[in-house]
């Protein structure tokens, strides 16, 4: 009952309103049940894809850009990818490894000399590798992300970084604690390495050479307008739009925005024959060998669905949540995206990545 008296939508309203699907008869299947889903979990909208090395097998999204207003969503709309940029950053810094001007095993205090006198001795030595496998021993988070605001983003990084790591380790080092800090700092040793932004190194080195052309930071869209999603939060019985985002010194650990599409084309990276963004076969290897069950940006582990080995990453900066998972050996990658987030959200999202599954197998 609840649904139906929202707003100015009911769940005929809101089970018709599917993008034109691609990909035929696969994208017409995961367009059917994108639409359930909306009207099954009471969702503002949702975001399906399936893609091989070779390109988008299936795409499709259903529901509304902002909850309360009758602007459908197009499979070409932009996803906030929360957390899921942990493994771009990942790959970026392997670029950097591949040229030269760090190396895995390159320690905070080398990157940058200056913190030495201003962090605790515990984390002198933590290493790259470390940071991107959340075992530095590292916070969770920044003591306050949104301090620093007056300095240039480079230096703002590092303020952040030499406050986060003035007193001893919280956890100890070599141990699995995630920490978007983690990826900060790493973001901040690229920075250091190259004289560049971590925005600057993800475009160059990644987004334009892979085509790209979607990509950008923070919230999707113009500020005030609906000609891209809107995330929302749960209020009481409904949803509330909000276009706000985590702050700008989190960039490396989770504040990309783009297109399923071009999601798909970083993805088929992980894939057999996947695009070339100039790593070699070692720094390939890297990114996806765990320490424990986590690498470059991924949590590894194995299912028999996959035969062998699958990649998956989860992420939301609490208001779109999106969840990706790769299967190499099937020369497949599955990936959702929300423009809402609540206790349901991770469930929601890995029952649509099941189902594509379902699909997949079914049109093989």
């Amino acid at each position: 009952m609840r649904w139906r008296i929202l707003a100015l939508f009911s769940i005929s309203a809101f089970s018709s309103v599917a993008d034109l699907p691609e990909g035929g008869q696969t994208s017409s299947e995961v367009a059917r049940f994108l639409m359930d889903t909306v009207a099954r979990e009471e969702i503002p909208g949702i975001f399906g894809a399936i893609t091989s090395s070779e390109g988008i097998i299936a795409l499709s999204s259903a529901g509304v850009r902002k909850f309360g207003i009758a602007a459908p969503l197009k499979s070409s709309d932009l996803i906030h990818l929360g957390s899921c940029t942990k493994a771009m950053t990942a790959a970026v810094i392997a670029r950097l490894v591949v040229e030269g001007k760090l190396r895995w095993e390159t320690t905070l205090i080398e990157a940058l000399p200056e913190t030495k006198g201003a962090i605790a001795p515990g984390f002198h030595r933590i290493s790259l590798w470390e940071l991107l496998t959340h075992r530095a021993g590292v916070p969770a988070n920044a003591v306050d992300w949104w301090s620093y605001r007056d300095l240039p983003i480079l230096e703002r990084r590092v303020a952040l970084l030499k406050a986060a790591l003035k007193r001893p380790a919280p956890h100890q080092r070599g141990e699995y604690q995630y920490s978007n800090l983690g990826y900060m700092i790493a973001g901040c040793m690229a920075e250091r390495a190259t004289g560049k932004t971590w925005e600057f190194l993800i475009k160059d080195r990644l987004f334009t050479p892979l085509g790209m052309a979607s990509v950008g930071f923070g919230a999707p869209g113009r500020i005030g307008q609906v000609d891209q999603p809107w995330g929302h939060v749960r209020d009481g019985k409904s949803w509330r739009a909000n276009q706000s985002d985590n702050p700008l010194a989190l960039g490396p650990a989770g504040r990309v925005h783009c297109s399923m599409s071009d999601w798909a084309k970083f993805l088929r990276c992980y894939l057999p024959k996947g695009p070339d963004i100039g790593l070699d076969a070692e720094a390939h290897r890297k990114l996806v060998t765990p320490s424990g069950t986590y690498a470059g940006g991924w949590v590894i582990g194995k299912r028999a669905w996959a035969k062998g080995t699958i990649f998956t990453h989860s992420g939301s900066n609490t208001m779109w949540y999106a969840t990706v998972w790769v299967a190499p050996s099937l020369d497949r990658a599955f990936l959702v995206a929300t423009n809402s987030c609540n206790e349901r959200s991770h469930a929601i999202c890995d029952q649509v990545i099941g189902k594509l599954i379902q699909i997949d197998q079914r049109s093989r």
